[in-house]
């Protein structure tokens, strides 16, 4: 197998960057190498090539074949027209100094596509940001637009459901009214429950009551008068003599018997 000029990939993830390099067409990709002949950063606006133009025309005129993307590397760099020039130099078609002619006027036409493409890049980033400023801009007042639209239906909706609130509040307040005076009629019942209340005596009247219990406490002692009224023991016992009175006129029957003539006078 021929030698190879390809890439060598390098740096973190999502992040590339590559190593031009000569090497085995049966080693992998990241394997053994031959010789290192430049970088790629394709990251960058335009790609930042590194690359050694002598070690590389010389492997090309050797016979190492490049890769797709190294090649249109190579012709970035003019190392393939450098190469096509020199085969003409060896036919004979052209003269080394004709060729170094062509291969000067090529590098200054590919300087001057590069510095258009830097500006052009520049221009556009900077078009590129007026370009999202005057998007955004726009995005931000449609936004606004719409914000103010819904504020002023919510406003509308607003105003709308209070009238409606205050048409339905002013029956209902007229209601309250004719209402209220029957309100007021049974307020006024009340005071008589009131006054039925203050009917009640107070601490201050039932002090003046009080003597009345007191005069009934006075009427009291009539009561134990006429319990003392009753005979005492003394007026007990001179009533006695009566009951011995009563007794003294028992004998008066013994009498009587006695009148009775005995047996013996009956038989005599």
């Amino acid at each position: 197998m021929p030698t190879k000029i390809r890439l060598q990939r390098k740096g973190k993830k999502r992040r590339p960057f590559y190593h031009i390099v000569i090497a085995d067409g049966r080693a992998p990709r990241d394997g053994k190498f031959i010789e290192k002949l430049g970088t790629y950063d394709p990251i960058t606006t335009p790609a930042t090539i590194d690359l050694n133009f002598d070690r590389a025309l010389y492997w090309v005129q050797v016979g190492a074949q490049p890769t797709d993307t190294t090649r249109s590397i190579l012709s970035h760099k003019g190392v393939m027209i450098k190469h096509h020039l020199l085969k003409g130099v060896k036919k004979g078609a052209l003269t080394e100094e004709q060729a170094q002619e062509k291969f000067q006027e090529w590098l200054k036409e590919k300087e001057a596509k590069i510095q258009k493409m830097i500006s052009e890049n520049r221009l556009s980033e900077k078009e590129k940001q007026k370009k999202r400023i005057e998007e955004e801009r726009k995005i931000n007042e449609a936004r606004a637009e719409l914000l103010a639209k819904k504020l002023a239906e919510e406003k509308l909706k607003e105003e709308a459901s209070k009238q409606k609130d205050k048409k339905e509040e002013q029956p209902a307040a007229e209601k309250k009214k004719e209402e209220a005076p029957k309100a007021d009629v049974k307020k006024e019942d009340k005071p008589k429950t009131e006054d039925k209340k203050e009917e009640k005596p107070t601490a201050e009247e039932k002090k003046e009551e009080a003597p009345k219990a007191d005069l009934k406490k006075e009427d009291e002692p009539k009561t134990e008068d006429k319990k003392e009224e009753k005979p005492t023991a003394e007026e007990k016992k001179e009533e006695a003599p009566k009951a011995d009175l009563k007794k003294e006129d028992k004998p008066k029957t013994e009498d009587k018997k006695e009148k009775k003539p005995p047996a013996d006078q009956k038989k005599e």
